[in-house]
């Protein structure tokens, strides 16, 4: 399965597995020039912004290690444009991150879902 394809999955067992939580999909691949967001979703009155880290093997880390200081500051600039963007300037807000594991076929062998991954405050990872 080629990178692309395995993102893809990913994104779409993400988002499936937000729904069963009740979260609310808003936009899936939101795109600027300073970074993207996987999924934009809503959590009771909460806008949540999800990450998708997947992985074949753990050979080269854990999906959850996979968030440089680099990729949070392109997440933390594309959530701020696409707030803006939609003038939601009153309104609750957080990243969350979903790692996925595969096996090479494809079948989901772990998901996992961290919760505001990203604290406002310090601009710190966890």
């Amino acid at each position: 399965m080629k990178r692309e394809a395995l993102g893809a999955l990913g994104e779409s067992v993400a988002a499936q597995y937000l729904e069963a939580k009740g979260f609310l999909i808003r936009e899936c691949n939101y795109r600027v020039l300073e970074g993207e967001i996987d999924i934009i979703a809503e959590e009771v009155g909460t806008l949540v912004f999800v990450e998708v880290k997947t992985r074949r093997s753990i050979k080269f880390g854990l999906p959850e290690e996979a968030i440089t200081r680099k990729k949070r500051a392109r997440l933390i600039k594309a959530a701020l444009n696409y707030l803006e963007e939609r003038q939601y300037h009153d309104v609750n807000w957080r990243f969350d991150l979903i790692a996925i594991e595969c096996h090479p076929n494809g079948e989901v062998s772990r998901i996992e879902h961290v919760e505001d991954i990203i604290q406002a405050e310090s601009g710190e990872f966890f």
